[in-house]
Parts: structure tokens; sequence; C-alpha cells
């Protein structure tokens, strides 16, 4: 059990809980800021969390889910009020409902998660601020200690696991509901690298191809917020083409974009598309969460192989990147 101590300042009205890892500190920091990791411990066993946005940065925000054993399912958000990698983030940590808006029946708390180097590896201290002594009562009558103590358990086999994260780097699709997909995919290259290479037009048609024999002969970027894009394929040789449009509904240069997306010429539903850049070690975290109208959409999708085709493309762009960091 990390857990080593917890604190209630009944003036303070906080609690502080500490935990120490013998884990390196840039680690410790990546299983709160990846979301294939956080949501591994952030709920209790009996309550696995899943996140379905995740914006690790001053300004972003979260939005998880926690299921039950009899499929009852919690919501809740986070608004990032500040973060300072590798050594601190604050949050606004709020009940909500299934799109993330807040729940103003019930209470929210203000999370100051600090992390620091030990001899042994790393310590994280994460302090809740409350409103008054009976909301911090009414928290810790539903269970919030227990829940933390039994969540922070997990935490060492997810450290454990870390560098699969970052060695494999393989693109991997994972489900989160009948809806929604996330592609995960670490990229060596930074931030700025990642946003330059899906905003700029003759380095996109170097390297967002899928597999071998196709060439991009459309990119139409969307650079402003109402604006449209349309990108087409077109295979070597031949007269196959296909191509997909839709508009930039939100974008935070060079973190978060936001899209529609359709399929030309194709009575298909335009599906939802959230791009998040997180800097991790040894690279950036790619994060496209993708929302269908329905499961049958979903899985009409993922079966066409788009994740391999992707894999490929994230495999160009880094031999395109690579040369740049040497």
């Amino acid at each position: 059990m990390p857990v080593t101590s917890v604190e209630k300042d009944l003036d303070q009205l906080s609690i502080t809980i500490v935990a120490d890892f013998a884990a390196p500190l840039r680690r410790l920091w990546d299983a709160y800021t990846d979301p294939r990791q956080i949501e591994r411990f952030w709920g209790p066993p009996t309550y696995p969390a899943t996140f379905l946005r995740h914006d690790a940065l001053t300004g972003g925000r979260s939005v998880y889910s926690m299921t039950g054993p009899e499929g009852d399912t919690h919501y809740g958000c986070w608004d990032w009020t500040s973060a300072d990698a590798p050594h601190s983030f604050e949050v606004i940590d709020r009940f909500s409902d299934a799109a993330g808006v807040p729940n103003t029946d019930l209470p929210a708390t203000r999370m100051d998660f600090a992390f620091e180097e030990t001899s042994g590896g790393s310590r994280l201290s994460a302090t809740s601020h409350f409103d008054s002594l009976e909301q911090m009562q009414q928290l810790i009558d539903m269970g919030m200690l227990e829940g933390t103590r039994e969540a922070m358990a997990q935490i060492d086999q997810v450290l454990a696991d870390l560098a699969s994260f970052a060695t494999e780097r393989r693109a991997e699709a994972q489900v989160l509901s009948d809806t929604q997909v996330r592609v995960a995919r670490v990229i060596r290259g930074t931030v700025d690298q990642v946003w330059r290479a899906h905003n700029d037009a003759a380095l996109m048609k170097r390297w967002l191809l899928g597999p071998d024999g196709w060439s991009m002969p459309v990119c139409e970027i969307a650079t402003a917020i109402g604006e449209s894009y349309h990108y087409e394929w077109q295979r070597d040789g031949g007269d196959e083409r296909f191509g997909f449009t839709g508009e930039l509904l939100e974008v935070e240069e060079p973190y978060r974009a936001v899209t529609t997306e359709a399929m030309v010429g194709m009575d298909f539903p335009a599906t939802l598309n959230e791009l998040t850049l997180t800097e991790v070690e040894g690279g950036t975290l790619l994060s496209l969460v993708i929302t269908y109208a329905n499961a049958e959409q979903r899985d009409a999708v993922l079966a066409t192989g788009m994740t391999d085709g992707m894999e490929t493309s994230y495999q160009r762009l880094e031999g395109l990147l690579q040369p740049t960091l040497a």
C-alpha cells in the first residue's frame, strides 16, 4: 500500500494524502497525465474509471466515468487551474453528467497534486480543499478516504507497466463506450512538432497516407474555428479515391483540436474527433477520441483496419521527425 499518511486539517478544511512509490518522478507524473494509465487507478477496484477527455495543461478539462459492479455509472470532471510538469497540478473536481456538465447540487473540491523525488523514488502529496466542514464530512461519508486508499493501492502495478506504454508505441484502439473509441500512440517528437505535422499541408502529404501505395492530392486544412477541411487520397496508378471533410470546432494550439469528420460522397453520420497531445517521457502522447453515431458504425469502422493504417502513418511521421531530433 503506497499511502504513508492521511492528515485532516479542520482549520484549513483540507485532507492531505501522502503516498510513496519506488518509481522515478517522471514515471509517476506520466501515470497521472496519460489517460490510458490514470484510468487504471483513479477509481477503486469496484468502481474502475474511464477517461473520456484528459487535457493535462492549465485551462484544460478532464471528463471521466466510474462504473460499479451493478453497472451503475457515475461521472465527474476536472477543470485544470494550473499545471507545472512534472512537479504539480491543481484541478477543481466536480460531479457531472456524461457530457461533463457539472452537477451543482453536489460539492466541488479543489485538489492539489505535488510530486517530488525521494531517495527511494518519488512521492505524491494530494491535498483536497473544501468550502465547509459540512462539505468535507459529506464527502467523507460518501467513502472518499476509503476509495482513495483503494485507488492508490493500484498505482504500483501501473508504474511497473509504464515501460510498455513508451516502448511498444504502436497505435492502439480502446473502446470507451458504445459510441466512443480512443486511439493512442506515443510519437518520438515534441508536442510542437507533432502539432505542426497535423497543420502543415506539405508535411501532411508526406506522412498521412495510411498503407503504402497511396498519395494525398487534396489537403486543405482548417486553421480557425468554423472553417472546413478537405482531405482526399488516391491509389497510385489507379482511379480509386476517397476523402473526408469536416469542420474545426475547437482549437488550443498546440495541445487540442476538435473536428467533425464525414466521408466524402457517403451518407454516413459524421463523427466527432477530439485530438489531444501530451508531453510524456520519450515523446508526445497522441490521443484521439472518436465519437460515432452508434455502436454499429463504431464496429464497422474498426473492422476496416483503421488502426493499422494509422500506425503505418505514425511510423512514417516518426521517420520524418527523427532527422530533426538527431
